[in-house]
């Protein structure tokens, strides 16, 4: 699933993908699996046949778009099939770039336990929400020491990492829905727009100020 434009969310059992224009979403077969779409969004979905599948990884990714990959994947759903076996050719140009393609995962995981869930519960409901993690264990019933050990275990993150990205996923929404850097910022619990900055570059790969201006190329 591929957002030529906007920004989507893909949730499995194993968590949620968020995927701005400058990447693209991967499922493979076996995952139930749900789409979110923000803001004025373009959605383009190409189907891998099973037998396919197994040229790319086998769990939920989100991958970097280069431009060889975007154009093959807006020409294989915008234009007829005029001669034979072209959307064939063109899905193999998919494939062959998906498994060149860095993973860049805005992948937020989810806990099974029922400790860890009630605190990304609370996270979830106020991402902006400043609490420490002895503050959280203490409205949970758990000691901030086996929190941070499960965020590690269950979550392959500190809780600080999994709380960035969960506001980065946040901040994805409101930037696509015409929020400015500074209120994105302070709603998604930063203090100052250059922290949010910073984090926003590290982890999608751009500034949120250049992510908004794509948005804006991308809607003319």
């Amino acid at each position: 699933m591929y957002a030529a434009a906007g920004a989507l969310a893909t949730t499995t059992e194993r968590g949620t993908w968020v995927a701005p224009a400058n990447r693209v979403t991967w499922t493979p077969p076996g995952f139930d699996h749900s789409h979110r779409f923000y803001g004025r969004t373009d959605a383009r979905l190409v189907v891998i046949p099973a037998e396919l599948c197994d040229a790319l990884v086998a769990h939920p990714s989100v991958f970097a778009v280069s431009p060889l990959l975007r154009e093959a994947l807006l020409a294989l759903t915008d234009r007829r099939e005029v001669r034979p076996g072209a959307h064939e050719r063109l899905r193999a140009v998919v494939i062959d770039e998906l498994t060149a393609a860095p993973e860049q995962s805005l992948h937020l995981p989810e806990p099974r336990d029922d400790r860890l869930r009630a605190v990304t519960d609370l996270l979830h409901a106020d991402p902006g929400r400043t609490t420490t993690l002895t503050g959280l264990g203490r409205a949970v019933g758990a000691s901030d020491r086996t929190l941070s050990r499960l965020f590690h275990t269950e979550l392959g993150m500190s809780f600080h990492r999994w709380r960035t990205i969960l506001r980065i996923h946040h901040a994805l929404v409101h930037l696509t829905n015409g929020r400015s850097v500074t209120d994105t910022a302070t709603e998604c619990g930063w203090s100052n727009p250059s922290g949010f900055i910073e984090a926003f570059t590290e982890v999608v790969g751009q500034t949120p100020g250049r992510y908004r201006a794509g948005l804006r190329d991308d809607a003319r």
